[in-house]
């Protein structure tokens, strides 16, 4: 009882310390101290509420229990990280990305391959992971080839119906003045139509960030060697280590947060001269 009226007072404090906080004026410490601060009070108070209730922690451990499990098996945790982020999500995601942009140019090129691809694409695109994952695991192995291959089907249709729209969002009268200046096809992509369509380009990079990571988990569901997070959490799931399952979980939030972020500041970058970035 101690623990939940503690948390119940910290989340009231916390509540009232943000509600001062968000009535300022927007500024770097408030953009980070309002997430900080009511992401530590979720903490303590799912702390309080397992603790207090006497929750058994096979079904919910506590956030200190799975900060211990987070310290004590840093290595594998890591092995699983390099495994599933970097080599499958991260070489699927660039090369699937880097693919949906070129084909993209073409698309925007040809009248066909717009009438002709784009539907097949948006087929392709509702196909279900769980389907998908087996048969790439059965054309390439057990390692994270396959896991790329999901992440690349994944992500290249969103980013290239994202950088077909982009391509198009030049409007009529700076294409004509293009041409009036004899400028060929390529120098009306560098200049003008690539960067009118980069914010176009960055949501749909943006979007992909989520899927590649969420697919190669799913994808070594299906078959992996003896590491990865997808492997772990199955693993781990079996053996009612539900600590482990939040540790592997909370790896793969952090990793997702921050190339999420890291696409949010190359977009902030590239594209600001948008409205979307002023400001």
């Amino acid at each position: 009882m101690i623990w939940i009226v503690s948390v119940l007072v910290f989340w009231g404090a916390a509540w009232w310390v943000n509600v001062i906080l968000t009535a300022q004026k927007p500024n770097r410490f408030n953009s980070f101290a309002v997430p900080a601060l009511f992401g530590i009070t979720l903490l303590l108070l799912w702390e309080g509420m397992v603790r207090g209730f006497g929750i058994n922690p096979v079904l919910l451990p506590p956030p200190s229990a799975i900060a211990v499990t987070f310290s004590e098996n840093l290595p594998v945790l890591w092995g699983d990280f390099v495994q599933t982020f970097v080599k499958g999500a991260l070489s699927g995601y660039i090369i699937g990305c880097g693919a949906a942009i070129l084909v993209a140019v073409a698309v925007d090129r040809s009248p066909f391959l717009q009438r002709g691809l784009l539907p097949v694409g948006n087929f392709v695109a509702a196909l279900p992971i769980i389907g998908l994952a087996p048969i790439m695991v059965m054309w390439f192995g057990f390692d994270w080839q396959s896991k790329a291959a999901v992440v690349v089907a994944m992500v290249f249709f969103p980013v290239l119906v994202n950088t077909v729209q982009g391509l198009q969002a030049s409007d009529a009268m700076q294409r004509d003045l293009m041409r009036t200046y004899a400028a060929s096809y390529p120098q009306a992509l560098m200049k003008l139509r690539l960067p009118a369509a980069m914010p176009f380009i960055f949501n749909g990079l943006k979007i992909a960030t989520t899927l590649a990571l969420i697919g190669a988990i799913v994808a070594e569901f299906f078959g992996s060697p003896i590491r990865g997070m997808g492997f772990r959490i199955s693993t781990e799931v079996g053996r009612l280590a539900l600590d482990m399952v939040w540790a592997e979980i909370t790896v793969a939030a952090i990793a997702g947060s921050a190339f999420y972020g890291l696409v949010a500041l190359l977009e902030k970058g590239v594209t600001f001269w948008h409205p979307s970035q002023r400001g």
